[in-house]
């Protein structure tokens, strides 16, 4: 599931009240849920991206690491 721009809205607004005033352990324990929620987003999709990358030389030969090459043939995304 991707970040939505509401659970980033609450990402903030607790961190804000974070400094200003303090959470309760109610929002300590909602801010921490919402950040590992954060991560797992933002791992997947850079992890999706690195997955998609391809790296070529001035020569314009592929010099793709062989492990990104395997994922992508394990996936589906490479016919070589």
């Amino acid at each position: 599931m991707a970040m939505d721009q509401k659970r980033l809205d609450r990402i903030n607004e607790l961190a804000h009240k974070a400094k200003a005033e303090g959470l309760t352990d109610a929002e300590t324990a909602e801010r921490q849920t919402l950040r590992d929620a954060y991560l797992k987003d933002f791992r997947e999709s850079f992890r999706s991206q690195v997955e998609m990358l391809q790296v070529y030389d001035k020569e314009g030969k592929e010099v793709t690491p062989e492990k990104v090459k395997d994922i992508q043939r394990e996936k589906g995304l490479r016919d070589d």
